[in-house]
């Protein structure tokens, strides 16, 4: 099962969920990505219903959550255990709701990373190609053990800082996780840890927890949308039909 967590407070883009972008709100675009990747149903986790009105506008799935959950995996935990409470869906995939030109191919591949029975969760990464997201705090960085074909490994950490040290490739995380359903209620009851909270970053309690995380390399990072000046662009690139 896809879920794609949404709520209306943003402080840089308030109500951006249902923002338009090519004449159908961003949650919408997001849910038809969500669908192109073919690996299950796809449901969006609402924290306010006017969330759930257009996606159901739209002939999709969505369900209501509490407004006041911590995160967005807290959300679609919620969301799965209203919506398949008997466990009938064992995976999810957590696909952000300001993606909406979002390839749906590499939904798949995060996905895929599950197949083998030792990961707990699946996520992303692309080559960094810009030299100022080296250094820049808000790209995250993920050290990974790439395996010899350089296509998946396995994650140690990921930090905001500029790592490895070092000549080389760096690497800018994707923030898609694919889970193992049993993961994901585990990762929820575990309070956040020293270094989640140093770093801000909700990974690293898997990590710090013994959870493995799996790596899959990816093209492109996906145009996250949190300013007008994102907005602008998912819609011309929307239009153009990239």
């Amino acid at each position: 099962m896809i879920i794609i967590p949404a709520r209306m407070a943003s402080t840089r883009l308030p109500g951006k969920p249902l923002a338009d972008i090519g004449g159908a709100p961003m949650i919408v675009q997001v849910w038809r990505r969500a669908m192109e990747a073919r690996i299950g149903p796809v449901w969006v986790a609402a924290a306010e219903p006017e969330i759930v009105a257009a996606v159901a506008a739209a002939g999709g799935q969505a369900v209501l959550t509490d407004p006041d959950l911590p995160s967005g995996s807290d959300r679609i935990w919620q969301a799965l255990e209203r919506i398949d409470p008997e466990g009938a869906y064992d995976a999810v995939v957590n696909v952000q709701g300001d993606l909406p030109t979002l390839d749906p191919a590499i939904v798949a591949k995060a996905f895929d990373l599950l197949a083998d029975p030792a990961v707990d969760i699946g996520t992303l990464a692309a080559s960094i190609t810009i030299a100022e997201e080296r250094t820049a705090s808000q790209v995250v960085k993920p050290v990974v053990a790439w395996r010899e074909t350089g296509d998946v490994g396995h994650a140690l950490y990921f930090t905001r800082a500029t790592a490895p040290w070092g000549e080389g490739e760096l690497f800018h995380h994707i923030g898609l996780y694919a889970y193992r359903r049993d993961a994901l209620r585990r990762f929820v009851s575990l309070p956040p840890s020293p270094l989640e909270l140093r770093e801000k970053l909700e990974q690293l309690r898997a990590l710090e927890a013994g959870m493995r995380i799996e790596v899959a390399r990816v093209d492109t990072v996906p145009l996250g949308v949190d300013t007008p000046a994102d907005l602008d662009r998912a819609r011309q690139l929307l239009a153009s039909g990239r």
